[in-house]
């Protein structure tokens, strides 16, 4: 056999051997060190002397000495900590409550918590399972069919892997060579947006089809208001917002007001109340003000900066004009008519371009730093008087229940919420790099389970063993992946592949297509990480030829394979899931629940395609385009 035979032998061989179930890392590395010796056999030297196990080190050290790889295992412990934590029940609750009247609640809770739990833990098998204990046995007890209880716990429990900080994110920078924080921007509006179609599935099929999602008795879709709360409205008012600013100013009635036996209402508890209240226009004005100040205030600094050096560069320019004419200048290295032939930006007519529409070429600098966009003011504008009229109207109708509710969503969600927005922000921002932000997200996550006390040192225990476990898996795996990428490129493999996709005379569109094809169809028999470090390297060199853009080639990726946990046979999901639901549930049940999801993902992906800007608006915004 010829060489480039030999790797795709090798290819068709990794494939097979993981299928059969031995280990992905040791596997690439049998098979790695077997055909190297092959490649890099020399009958003049020892069989003891070949190359391969030199190539074998220097391929370990390079893949240990990325750096991008270190937040994997904080970004690890912040999701298992999360988890070890059980800071979810309470969340749940005060979701379902919050959405009782939509068509579906408790699956549509169970969509939310997913998507709100995988953002901050970033573990599949961690949510599903956590999510089939506390939510699916309620939606079979409410009356809600198989298929939709499993597939909304398995479908939402991978969007923990595209929505940042997400591990796999991480993965694909590390393999490609990309950045971290744009990739992550990339991911941010395509996460959602996969999301929302999950939820506007769910819903719609329940509006459709009312038998799937009984609703609930009015028993359980009553928010529980204390006693104290109906004896404040009847001293005061029963608008909550009105009688509590009343009671600050008039305490007298509010401190007669007994909260438990022998403790009354106090002037502090009236306060924290006030501020629970007022919570929605707080987070509402801190948001907006924080949209301005970066938009507007925090640019003015940088543009005076930029204009300063652009007046020194001017006024350099000015004084070597100035020189003598007849200097000498020095003689240009290599073919004039070479140089001005072929630039990057200069492609063949007739190739279309892929990801790099007009929000890409405006060159390196961010938009961000070149002060507000046109219109930014009029919708900025509008928007906050859309927001004023909403908080009105809440307002207006904030009484006991609405209260309760207002307090159980603030107790449960919000501090896994700032936690959460705190990581992403100081990544996507420039303010820490990715490891930075993950210490921080891991710190966070020890202070919210150590608050809700349900932390122990056994489970702090777990937490850092399944961290150095899972962290470990990932390092063997580059290491593997390595040196089964180095192998075959010297087999000539990569070469064969790159030959036979540009004979075939593809369009970008095309190769775009055939390319994620082919990873939706290897999700069905590996996962995810097999396809990032083994597949993913062979197409990343046939990019720059179509002319398509990195960044929006791997968000694509990481939307197409939300599928390889969806689709059978490997389908971790639905393993995960089976795991913890009641005897009588298949695996079929749940394989069936998975499929309307699957067609989702294509449906997102076609979306990312029509309308790149959904992807590559953000990134560019924030750290400018591709230029």
């Amino acid at each position: 056999m010829s060489d480039p035979a030999l790797g795709l032998t090798m290819l068709a061989l990794i494939v097979i051997v993981i299928m059969m179930g031995f280990p992905t890392a040791f596997t690439l590395m049998g098979l790695g060190m077997f055909f190297g010796y092959i490649a890099l056999y020399d009958p003049s030297h020892p069989w003891l002397q070949n190359r391969v196990f030199d190539l074998m080190v220097e391929r370990t050290y390079g893949a240990m000495n990325n750096d991008t790889l270190i937040s994997i295992p904080l970004f690890v412990l912040m999701g298992y900590v999360m988890e070890r934590g059980a800071l979810v029940d309470k969340m749940f609750y005060s979701i379902q409550l919050a959405f009782r009247r939509v068509p579906a609640s408790l699956a549509v809770a169970t969509l939310i918590v997913c998507t709100f739990w995988g953002i901050a833990s970033g573990l599949v098998g961690a949510v599903v399972v956590l999510m089939g204990v506390i939510a699916f046995n309620p939606m079979l007890k409410a009356g809600y069919d198989v298929k939709l209880a499993s597939g909304v716990i398995t479908a939402g429990g991978t969007l923990g892997i595209l929505i940042p900080p997400s591990v796999m994110i991480i993965v694909y920078a590390a393999v490609a060579g990309q950045s971290v924080v744009k990739l992550y921007a990339s991911a941010m509006f395509p996460g959602f947006f996969l999301s929302f179609l999950y939820l506007v599935y769910i819903v719609g099929w329940a509006l459709i089809n009312p038998k799937i999602a009984p609703a609930l008795p009015e028993s359980e879709q009553k928010v529980p208001v204390s006693d104290w709360v109906q004896k404040f409205q009847q001293a005061y008012s029963k608008n909550m917002l009105l009688g509590l600013i009343a009671a600050t100013v008039r305490p007298g009635r509010a401190l007669a007001i007994p909260v438990a036996e022998g403790r009354r209402l106090t002037y502090i508890a009236i306060w924290k109340n006030l501020l629970n209240a007022l919570f929605p226009l707080m987070l509402s004005a801190v948001t907006l003000w924080g949209v301005w100040w970066y938009v507007v205030i925090h640019q003015q600094a940088d543009t005076q900066a930029t204009a300063g050096m652009v007046i020194r560069q001017q006024q350099a320019a000015l004084a070597g004009a100035a020189a003598p004419a007849d200097q000498d200048k020095p003689q240009e290295l290599g073919n004039a008519a070479e140089s001005d032939a072929g630039t990057p930006a200069q492609e063949e007519e007739g190739v279309e371009q892929v990801g790099t529409p007009e929000l890409l070429k405006q060159g390196a600098a961010a938009p961000a730093e070149s002060g507000p966009p046109e219109g930014f003011f009029t919708y900025f504008w509008l928007t906050v008087a859309a927001t004023g009229l909403l908080l009105l109207w809440y307002y207006w109708k904030l009484e006991a229940e609405s209260f309760e509710l207002l307090k159980l969503l603030i107790s449960s969600v919000m501090p896994l919420g700032i936690l959460t927005i705190v990581v992403l922000a100081v990544i996507l921002f420039g303010i820490t790099t990715a490891t930075e932000s993950a210490a921080i997200g891991s710190a966070g996550a020890f202070i919210l389970a150590l608050q809700a006390g349900t932390f122990s040192w056994e489970r702090m225990k777990q937490s850092v063993f399944l961290t150095a476990k899972t962290t470990a898996m990932v390092c063997w795996l580059f290491v593997g992946s390595a040196l089964f990428s180095g192998v075959f490129a010297i087999l000539g493999g990569q070469q064969l592949v790159e030959h036979w996709v540009l004979s075939l005379n593809m369009t970008p569109i095309q190769f775009m297509i055939l390319s994620q094809a082919i990873i939706f169809v290897l999700g069905w028999p590996l996962e995810w990480t097999e396809i990032i470090v083994i597949f993913v390297p062979i197409f990343l060199p046939l990019l720059k030829h179509f002319n398509i853009d990195p960044i929006l080639w791997g968000t694509l990726v990481f939307v197409n394979l939300q599928a390889a946990f969806l689709s059978p046979p490997v389908a971790m999901s639905a393993f995960y899931l089976k795991g913890v639901a009641p005897k009588h549930v298949t695996l079929n049940q749940i394989f069936a629940g998975m499929m309307p999801y699957m067609i989702i993902v294509i449906v997102c992906m076609v979306f990312m395609y029509i309308w790149p800007g959904m992807t590559l608006w953000l990134p560019n915004y924030l750290y400018g385009g591709g230029g």
